[in-house]
């Protein structure tokens, strides 16, 4: 418990330093903006508590909302993901995956299940982000474009982050 506690804290430490220091300072466009933090909601583990999930998520939301300067918006975005993340998964993953438990990973579930997750999962987050940020529904189509956009370019960097640094296996190891 105690060793799980640090990896997180370490996991979080570095990821919120990757996406505040080198990933916000990337003008791609006006268009796309990569919250790669989600990633460290996306990764716990399948058997993580619930309430735990949701303690962390709102500790990364606060986070970003500080270094960010917007008041709630990531808490709010971050709360939501990790919401309907446990319920994601209790419905795709198997009996082996909890008993094993894994971390939802492209190692793990391969690269379709993984990468059909990040998606669904960061399109939502971005969704309830980028339309609390304009604060309402004025420019429908202008922040739909704006979230595909973010949500490909964010899920292709957590995609390419996943075949750096975590060992890739065959599934049927």
């Amino acid at each position: 418990m105690i060793l799980d506690f640090f990896s997180y804290l370490l996991r979080f430490i570095l990821i919120i330093l990757l996406q505040v220091l080198v990933v916000d300072n990337i003008d791609i466009s006006t268009k796309v903006n990569p919250y790669i933090y989600i990633g460290f909601i996306l990764l716990l583990p399948v058997t993580i508590k619930p309430w735990f999930a949701l303690v962390l998520a709102f500790l990364c939301g606060a986070t970003m909302d500080t270094f960010s300067k917007t008041p709630g918006m990531h808490i709010a975005a971050t709360l939501l993901l990790a919401y309907l993340r446990i319920h994601y998964l209790r419905f795709s993953t198997t009996k082996e995956d909890i008993e094993s438990r894994i971390r939802p990973s492209i190692s793990k579930k391969g690269v379709v299940w993984f990468v059909f997750y990040a998606f669904i999962m960061t399109f939502i987050h971005h969704t309830l982000l980028f339309y609390l940020e304009i604060y309402g529904f004025q420019e429908f189509f202008n922040t739909l474009l704006r979230i595909l956009l973010s949500t490909l370019v964010t899920v292709l960097m957590i995609v390419v982050g996943q075949l750096l640094f975590y060992n890739v296996k065959t599934r049927n190891e």
